[in-house]
Parts: C-alpha cells; sequence; structure tokens
C-alpha cells in the first residue's frame, strides 16, 4: 500500500467549486478552480505549516477526500 502524503479539500465558494491540494513532502499548497486551472501556489512551507493550513480547512468545515478515495466520488 502506499501511503500518500497529499491531501485533498474540496469546498464551495461565492458558487464556484475550489479544491485544495496539500503536499507535506514538496511543502506546496495548489488551490484550483472548478476548471482546474491553479489560481494560487504557495511554496516552501515547512511540515508545521501544512497541519495548521488542514486544521483551518477542518475548522472551517471543507470536507477531505479520504485516503482510499478518489476525487470525483465526491462530485
Amino acid at each position: 500500500m502506499v501511503i500518500k502524503t497529499s491531501k485533498i479539500w474540496i469546498w464551495i465558494q461565492n458558487n464556484r467549486l475550489l479544491k485544495a491540494v496539500s503536499n507535506q513532502n514538496t511543502g506546496t499548497l495548489t488551490i484550483y478552480d472548478e476548471f482546474d486551472k491553479i489560481i494560487f501556489r504557495r511554496t516552501g512551507l515547512n511540515k508545521q505549516q501544512i497541519k495548521k493550513l488542514e486544521l483551518i480547512f477542518s475548522n472551517h468545515c471543507i470536507k477531505s477526500v479520504g485516503d482510499h478515495k478518489e476525487p470525483f466520488t465526491y462530485l
């Protein structure tokens, strides 16, 4: 079994579907719009900063895609 180091978060904001992908190994956070165009990318984050962002996402009731599911099952 492959251990995934990236997490996918999905939410709706201003009638737009947004998706964030955080990766602890590369230290990146990328936010995509509903057409999978990058609207924001942050690089150079450490693991603590990524964990803090994931905690903020979970506190704002943003849906996390599980490790064993593909993103299209939630859309």
